[in-house]
């Protein structure tokens, strides 16, 4: 069964024609944003976007899950708002979203996204920092040129999420070079890189509606614990995912040395095989071959960390925060349809194989 029929049993909402809805009411004024960069970082941001190809020619590309515009129309609907009150959020959060992603392939190295070449892969180094740069700045713009007291408000939760997303990017670097990380220290990270913009996504459309500051202080409550959720199994993905789903290579996290939530929790669980997955990784980072690993070596550390209890720790953590999500949800008076949406995009995000 696909994971938008399993989120769909418990609420019968219909998760795809809402992430639909979502990317359909953002995907014009997004491109109209990108419309205003200046030549190539249109053409560049457009390829990233998956709106054409290397060469320049329209296609109907993977632009992403799309979970992030969903929350933001959905969320203008808990003030009774429309849903397109909710779309200059929902475009600014996805412009942030995908600066991030532009540096984030190109200080990873990842080659790959969406099944196809990265922008740095394409069109060099250069032009994914410039796009990724300008897509920020047309974020804000995007928000502030509204000219309300809403807007404003909007704007300056969008800047402190992005804040927190960078953060968790230098954290995530960070731990790459250190032997150990704390579980603790794992998921303040991906608080930070994941949970804030997901916060953010899921108050800003309510922000833009005239929410008081409770109601959007609960709705981001909601979206990071989502955001934790969303990371932990991308973190499973991350390992365990199929290329075929996930566009990205076989065992890409520990290709890169990635201290995630299956490899953290495995080193601290103790017993053998979590003691000779701690002395294998250590001498990984000694190696000069490790680039050159085979397939059969990265399965065998994929194996210790699941022997070490790290993989069913993690899908474990991401049940826990998604009940956390949907608890928060309590504190906020919406409109029952509404409150039910939510539901289904948290029950989404746990299930999903990509």
């Amino acid at each position: 069964m696909p994971p938008a029929e399993k989120a769909a049993r418990r609420t019968g909402v219909d998760v795809t024609a809402l992430l639909e809805r979502g990317r359909t009411l953002a995907t014009p004024v997004l491109r109209a944003a990108v419309d205003r960069l200046a030549s190539p970082m249109d053409t560049v941001a457009a390829y990233h976007f998956g709106w054409i190809d290397a060469q320049g020619n329209p296609t109907d590309g993977d632009g992403g899950k799309a979970v992030r515009p969903a929350l933001a129309v959905l969320s203008a609907e808990v003030t009774g708002a429309a849903p397109e009150v909710g779309v200059p959020g929902a475009v600014a959060v996805e412009l942030v979203h995908n600066f991030s992603l532009l540096h984030d392939d190109l200080m990873d190295g990842d080659e790959q996204r969406r099944h196809r070449d990265t922008v740095w892969k394409v069109h060099g180094p250069a032009q994914a920092i410039l796009v990724g740069d300008a897509l920020f700045a047309l974020a804000n713009e995007i928000l502030l040129e509204l000219d309300t007291v809403e807007a404003g408000r909007a704007a300056r939760r969008l800047t402190t999420a992005t804040r927190a997303l960078i953060d968790g990017q230098a954290q995530d670097i960070s731990y790459e070079h250190r032997d150990r990380v704390s579980v603790a220290e794992c998921l303040e990270m991906e608080g930070n890189k994941t949970g804030a913009l997901l916060a953010c996504a899921s108050s800003v459309g309510a922000v833009l509606g005239g929410a008081d500051a409770h109601t959007a202080d609960t709705l981001e409550r909601y979206g990071h614990h989502l955001g934790l959720a969303f990371q932990a199994v991308d973190d499973l993905l991350g390992i365990w995912g199929d290329p075929e789903a996930t566009g990205k290579q076989t065992w890409s996290d520990l290709r890169q040395r990635k201290k995630s939530l299956p490899v953290v929790a495995a080193l601290d669980a103790g017993g053998p095989a979590s003691e000779r997955l701690g002395e294998m990784l250590a001498a990984d980072a000694k190696r000069s071959d490790f680039a050159n690993f085979s397939e059969e070596e990265f399965a065998a550390r994929a194996a210790l960390i699941e022997e070490a209890g790290g993989r069913e720790w993690t899908a474990q953590e991401a049940r826990r925060q998604h009940t956390i999500a949907i608890g928060a949800l309590n504190a906020v008076d919406m409109p029952e349809r509404v409150r039910e949406r939510f539901t289904a995009l948290a029950d989404f995000v746990v299930v999903r194989k990509r």
